[in-house]
């Protein structure tokens, strides 16, 4: 596989499908149907009138559901005329894309805004199932420009505008800061995995805590935070759309990470949430998602740090990936209810809303006009997701494009962390799936 095409350019490609067995297996929801056509119609909402009610679906990121319902509230003072009705629309982003799915199907009971996450969102474009929101932001004026740059273009295609960034979020490096000073340690995070591998069994002996760090949950961050480990060593799951999760690199990554839980002792894998081990004081430390901080920083009983992930041996920076959701607008609904649900949508979105959204929950304010001052003077930890955010990457196309696939890696990753399965035949064997899912679903489309 050596067709190279960026994913910009996968963006645009509006016939792509995918097969309804392979999202089945991930939780999301089914491609198969007609997909969008290669240019959407210009929308224009003049004369439209908003409709008085739509509803908001929400998974509530980073328990975000009183932030929500007070930024809503104020929304109703503002636009008395348009009623906004926050719905659970899941517990997580494959449950709202189911449940966006079924209402799609049935072609009734449509929110008017939906939350949509980095893996799912081009999926409901490759459908036709969320509309461009060019036209709204014209007419509402919305300041795109104002957007941080490399949260909003990742909803961009062919020079339009498919969904807002919402809650946008990067892993960060938590530690116990009461363990590092026994230990003797620096009150930072570690540069290196190396680095790092010399301080845990220092931090094992002292802290008392069963690990010095404990990796997330598979099913859930998997593929999503072994990029950080899989670029460190100059490694990937993928190259564009060359699949390297074989190569001498990502096999020498994953390895060492395999050695700090068998042969070294000192890491374990949480089984379902890290940040709440790690608040629990079951481990040291461990990377967790932006979104998780305003609840570790409640919830621990020791004073916590926070700093930018570790790099490797090949490469100390850009070793972060973003990540987090977006929210779109559906192509089922009327157009009054459309323009009632861009009226939301900018305002939800507004410098101040992102503020307090941000307060509220420690995901990444989406506004460069954002005045964080408050915020960052009693939550300063906010400002080190700020600042990493510089020095992120892009995902890798073999998590976020291919159907099915972040499942794929998750389990290798459970084998491999879990199981202790030799790391060189599993990432064989994932390359073979991940390049059959490529050949199948993705390759026929890219013509």
């Amino acid at each position: 596989m050596t067709q190279h095409l960026d994913r910009r350019h996968f963006l645009g490609l509006a016939g792509v499908t995918a097969s309804a067995a392979a999202l089945a297996a991930c939780g999301g929801p089914s491609t198969s149907g007609t997909p969008v056509a290669s240019e959407a119609a210009e929308l224009d909402f003049s004369g439209v009138k908003p409709a008085a009610k739509i509803d908001f679906w929400s998974n509530h990121p980073g328990k975000s559901q009183d932030v929500e319902k007070a930024i809503i509230e104020k929304f109703h003072a503002k636009f008395p005329d348009i009623r906004v009705n926050l719905v659970t629309a899941g517990a997580n982003y494959e449950e709202i894309a189911q449940k966006f799915q079924t209402s799609q199907a049935a072609k009734s009971g449509l929110p008017g805004v939906v939350v949509l996450s980095d893996v799912w969102w081009f999926r409901y474009f490759t459908n036709g199932s969320i509309i461009p929101v060019d036209a709204l932001v014209k007419q509402l004026d919305i300041k795109l420009d104002d957007f941080r740059k490399s949260l909003v273009d990742d909803y961009k295609y062919k020079d339009k505008q498919w969904a807002l960034p919402y809650g946008r979020s990067t892993p960060l490096f938590y530690y116990n800061k009461d363990h590092f000073q026994a230990a003797g340690l620096p009150d930072r995070a570690p540069k290196t995995w190396q680095e790092f591998g010399e301080w845990a069994p220092k931090l094992k002996a002292s802290s008392g805590a069963q690990y010095a760090y404990i990796y997330p949950a598979l099913a859930g961050y998997a593929g999503w935070t072994l990029q950080n480990n899989l670029w460190g060593w100059g490694g990937s799951w993928s190259k564009e759309w060359e699949i390297t999760c074989d190569s001498p690199e990502s096999i020498e990554a994953l390895q060492w990470a395999q050695d700090s839980i068998y042969k070294n002792g000192w890491a374990g894998v949480s089984s379902k949430e890290a940040a709440d081990d790690f608040s629990a004081g079951l481990t040291s430390s461990t990377i967790s998602s932006t979104g998780s901080l305003l609840g570790v920083l409640k919830s621990a009983p020791f004073n916590v740090g926070v700093g930018f992930l570790p790099g490797g041996p090949k490469a100390e920076t850009n070793v972060c990936p973003t990540g987090g959701a977006g929210l779109g607008i559906p192509s089922g609904i009327t157009k009054e209810e459309q323009l009632a649900a861009g009226t939301f949508l900018k305002f939800m979105t507004e410098p101040e809303n992102s503020a307090a959204f941000s307060a509220a929950t420690g995901y990444m304010p989406t506004r460069e006009s954002a005045d964080m001052k408050a915020v960052l003077a009693q939550t300063p930890q906010i400002q080190t997701a700020v600042d990493q955010l510089a020095v992120t990457r892009v995902q890798d196309n073999a998590r976020v494009f291919l159907p099915g696939a972040d499942q794929e890696l998750a389990k290798a990753a459970a084998a491999i962390l879990t199981q202790q399965a030799d790391v060189k035949s599993t990432m064989t064997s994932l390359k073979k799936t991940l390049e059959g899912i490529y050949e199948k679903d993705v390759k026929p489309k890219l013509g």
